[in-house]
């Protein structure tokens, strides 16, 4: 989320070129997913809370990969009011009441209790997989490697990588 003060990243900067040449396009090849560096990096709270709102009326997936595409694939600025509120609306949510809760910061405090817990947990990196608030994996795994993730049982916090 990289919250204020913390610096956005350059995408023009060679560790987002590196990271994204290195890891994401191939993954993304991989998953037979089209992606590109988007031209910008936003600050992504607001995306996150207009995720809960999305949420609260049984449109939280559909809302997230509309989220997902419009950073990912178009490069649109996902930390902007106007474009969450569109992309509510073509996803068949009230827009109005979208910008009235964005204004509101109804569910800031949501969003900053999942980012206190993603520090606790020690989070560094995404996707991470918690289970039971207690363990986590990270990067991109396969279903059976989620399935036996899921499944264990007694295992300490791990910060595994792929």
């Amino acid at each position: 989320m990289r919250p204020e003060p913390v610096p956005t990243l350059d995408p023009q900067g060679a560790y987002l070129r590196r990271v994204w040449q290195n890891v994401v396009y191939p993954m993304a090849e991989r998953m037979r997913i089209a992606v590109r560096l988007p031209p910008v990096q936003p600050r992504s709270r607001l995306a996150h809370e207009a995720t809960y709102f999305a949420a609260g009326h049984n449109k939280r997936e559909a809302f997230q990969d509309s989220v997902f595409r419009s950073f990912f694939q178009k490069g649109e600025d996902i930390g902007q009011e106007e474009l969450l509120v569109r992309l509510a609306e073509e996803n068949g949510l009230y827009g109005v009441a979208m910008r009235q809760a964005l204004q509101l910061k109804e569910f800031a405090t949501d969003v900053q209790a999942d980012a206190e817990l993603a520090e606790r947990l020690g989070v560094q990196a995404v996707p991470a997989y918690v289970v039971e608030r207690k363990r986590m994996i990270t990067g991109v795994r396969t279903v059976d490697e989620l399935l036996n993730f899921v499944v264990e049982k007694n295992r300490e916090v791990s910060f595994t990588s792929s």
